[in-house]
């Protein structure tokens, strides 16, 4: 039989990083490539406990059809969390933050379409925008976020962007997070040109020190759509996640929402309501970022005795779950790959999160499913492939 693609089937890529995963399952490979959250924080016993609550008293209603918008206390206690007034009315409940991303680029991009992003980006939502066939434009990045004169360059140097996509907290891939007077002249920037943001915050919660500051979205509702997650915070299986909306987008991204799936799971969106009803995230989340920041610790501290004096740098995130490596000029993350998997250490290579030519030099690195023991080890192994790379180019 002959099947013929829709033109946007074309567009739609592998994720390396779930390529990369399969690689991490032989035998001894310790690995530093996968986004997942450390199984040590999932609350089995409490979401035990509140499984058999829902199915208790309201077992049949769990298991029925449920509303497109997802279910009202669910959104109430979302709209609650949110550091900002936002409107339960305004709450979508997604199938994962992964599906606010299909959903706003199904209702907000048409082929030929401008979508800007930090350079580098989160890689699902360039595989969630690229069906769309849109041009996305990166607009150069430093260590507090993007850069304001090259912002003003692409809006001055092209159509009209539809929106910019945005990570401002412990940012995936580099772990990177937006200061607050970033924050601040880049809102007043997009307010003045008229830019929609895209605000995606599945790491705000997990900060070792202090809190971020104030969402983008908080400072301008009406030119913002903000996506959460309960991946991070309670578990990715779930699929849980959140699109916030102002009024003049929200329904058109609920009748994406009813055209993919009708609705989130219900039972799943009653059973995190019973789980949240009391406070439990205040109680959970703090020992979250314990564990990560140990681990984070852990290896700046390998990556010093390790690297030290292999021309690689690296910076120091303030949370979230990730490390940004850049190797030395001459050396390639993508060829460096083989030979780490040789020496039992995965990781994933920087080039991926790019919108258009990647920095071969650069990976990612994630700290917090492996132990610390393993990150020594995996650190330990990575260093001497970068020696036996570093011998045979002559970086």
């Amino acid at each position: 039989m002959n099947w013929t693609l829709a033109q946007r089937a074309h567009g739609m890529n592998p994720s390396v990083i779930r390529e990369i995963l399969k690689v991490t399952e032989r035998p001894g490979i310790i690995s530093f490539a996968g986004g997942l959250p450390s199984p040590k924080t999932f609350p089995v016993e409490v979401f035990a406990d509140a499984c058999a609550r829902v199915l208790r008293d309201d077992g049949a209603a769990a298991l029925q059809y449920a509303a497109s918008e997802g279910l009202p206390a669910l959104r109430e206690q979302v709209a609650a969390m949110l550091p900002w007034a936002v409107d339960p009315a305004q709450v979508l409940i997604t199938t994962g933050s992964q599906q606010g991303l299909d959903l706003i680029a199904k209702v907000l991009i048409d082929p030929g379409s401008r979508v800007l992003v930090e350079t580098p980006t989160y890689l699902g939502a360039l595989q969630a925008f690229g069906p769309m066939e849109p041009e996305v434009v990166g607009v150069a990045s430093d260590d507090e976020g993007p850069d304001l004169s090259d912002l003003e360059r692409v809006l001055q140097t092209g159509p009209r962007p539809r929106f910019m996509y945005l990570l401002p907290n412990f940012q995936n891939p580099t772990g990177r997070s937006m200061s607050e007077a970033r924050r601040a002249a880049l809102s007043a920037e997009t307010q003045r040109a008229g830019l929609p943001l895209v605000e995606d915050n599945p790491y705000g919660d997990l900060w070792f020190e202090t809190p971020p500051p104030a969402p983008l979205t908080a400072r301008n509702p009406a030119g913002g759509v903000y996506l959460g997650s309960f991946s991070k915070v309670l578990a990715p299986g779930l699929r849980l996640g959140y699109v916030v909306a102002p009024p003049a987008l929200y329904p058109k991204l609920l009748q994406a929402k009813q055209a993919a799936d009708l609705h989130t799971p219900t039972f799943n969106q009653r059973v995190v309501a019973d789980v949240l009803k009391d406070g439990f995230l205040d109680r959970h989340v703090p020992t979250i970022r314990a564990l990560y920041r140990a681990q984070r610790d852990a290896m700046l501290g390998a990556l010093e005795r390790e690297l030290q004096g292999l021309g690689v740098s690296w910076n120091r995130p303030d949370g979230g779950m990730f490390l940004w490596l850049r190797l030395p000029e001459g050396m390639d993350a993508i060829g460096l790959l083989p030979q780490a998997v040789d020496q039992g250490v995965a990781f994933v290579p920087g080039a991926a999160f790019y919108a258009a030519q990647g920095d071969v030099r650069t990976l990612r690195l994630s700290f917090v499913t492996a132990t610390v023991e393993q990150i020594e080890q995996g650190v330990a192994a990575l260093a001497q492939a970068i020696r036996a790379q570093r011998a045979r180019t002559g970086a």
